[in-house]
């Protein structure tokens, strides 16, 4: 299984955003799994709650793409959501 990833900061723009979305649509179109995480850099720590916020807008996002096989979880500085395409009819 393939496993892209795609990373964000904690205060990544909309445009970024639709940017990155778009990319996760079409991995899960192409059968790989998607891994989105939030990589805080320096004192950016404190902003976890706004990871997690845009981890799961995302994670609302791509519902009819793929679903959530893990919820946002902290790992040393990175927030991290693993998505699995969905099976095509």
């Amino acid at each position: 299984m393939v496993v892209k990833e795609i990373r964000f900061g904690p205060n990544t723009d909309d445009h970024d955003y639709n940017f990155k979305l778009k990319h996760a649509m079409r991995f899960l179109e192409e059968g790989a799994k998607v891994r989105a995480y939030v990589f805080f850099k320096g004192r950016s720590i404190l902003f976890k709650e706004q990871g997690e916020v845009l981890l799961l807008r995302f994670a609302n996002d791509l519902e009819e793409f793929g679903k959530v096989e893990q919820l946002p979880r902290l790992e040393g500085k990175r927030m991290i959501v693993s998505f699995s395409p969905k099976k095509k009819k």
